[in-house]
């Protein structure tokens, strides 16, 4: 079976309309990609949201490029069908386009990244112009962007007033024009981001942005229910594991408390 390609995913939108709506997914290591690849998914992510999911810290700052290019290599092991995006993480790119370029290539060769997904409008349409012309293709991603929790003052929706709405109008703009072949819009007001995917020539693949974007993405652990004490109000929870997987741990510690397992049919 053959990956799914930029091209491939590009062509989802043709002359500014949704032909196949995009399911995007992120995964962290090769036995989640597996699943998740074998559901149906069309892209994988491997976000630096591992800082918080994997690491378990409180933002996504702290995450290197070595990091995302081992996590990216295990989740590529697992895939067959998905296209693997993996983010470029915090300075790993801001500094110029010259370092920008080597992490992309990093992430690639290292990492087996089909494209790298970067954060920023304006400002990063430098690097994204210069990925693309390397040969790397590239994801943007604009509104809240995470990297920036610290100057946003959170996780907090972005653009509901005029002055914000245009300039992640103008971000969104300057990724496509930089050559990105899709763009993530996050935690934006629905009727920016329908304006955003009408206007553009490129899928926009929405998590908190509404229905009208060409496709969605989700964390893995946050739709499995894997952490109930997280709970946006963009995320619809498809299964509650956390419940199922401290259920069977429980009963295996009961088990192997009581003596009940193993029993002689699980021994040699």
């Amino acid at each position: 079976m053959s990956r799914l390609t930029a091209p491939d995913l590009l062509r989802r939108k043709t002359a500014g309309q949704t032909v196949d709506r995009i399911v995007m997914v992120t995964a962290y290591d090769a036995q989640m990609a597996r699943l998740v690849d074998v559901a149906g998914v069309d892209m994988v992510l491997v976000g630096d949201s591992l800082g918080m999911v994997v690491q378990g810290g409180q933002d996504t700052l702290s995450v290197t490029v070595g990091e995302m290019a081992y996590h990216g290599r295990c989740v590529a092991a697992g895939l067959e069908r998905a296209h693997l995006t993996v983010d470029m993480p915090f300075m790993s790119y801001q500094v110029g386009v010259a370092q920008a370029m080597r992490t992309a290539g990093t992430l690639v060769r290292k990492g087996k990244a089909q494209s790298v997904k970067l954060e920023g409008g304006v400002r990063s349409a430098p690097a994204i112009r210069a990925i693309v012309d390397a040969g790397i293709p590239v994801v943007g991603h604009v509104g809240l962007t995470p990297q920036s929790v610290n100057a946003f003052g959170g996780f907090r929706v972005q653009g509901r007033d005029q002055e914000n709405a245009d300039r992640i109008l103008a971000d969104a703009r300057a990724v496509a024009e930089a050559g990105a072949f899709a763009i993530v819009l996050e935690m934006v007001p629905a009727a920016l981001a329908a304006q955003i995917t009408r206007e553009l020539g490129i899928p926009t693949i929405g998590i908190g942005a509404g229905a009208a974007c060409d496709g969605q993405v989700l964390v893995c652990t946050d739709m499995l229910g894997m952490d109930q004490r997280f709970s946006p109000k963009f995320l619809l929870r498809y299964a509650n594991l956390e419940a199922t997987i401290t259920g069977a741990v429980g009963r295996y510690v009961a088990d192997v408390k009581s003596g009940a397992f193993p029993t002689a049919a699980h021994s040699y």
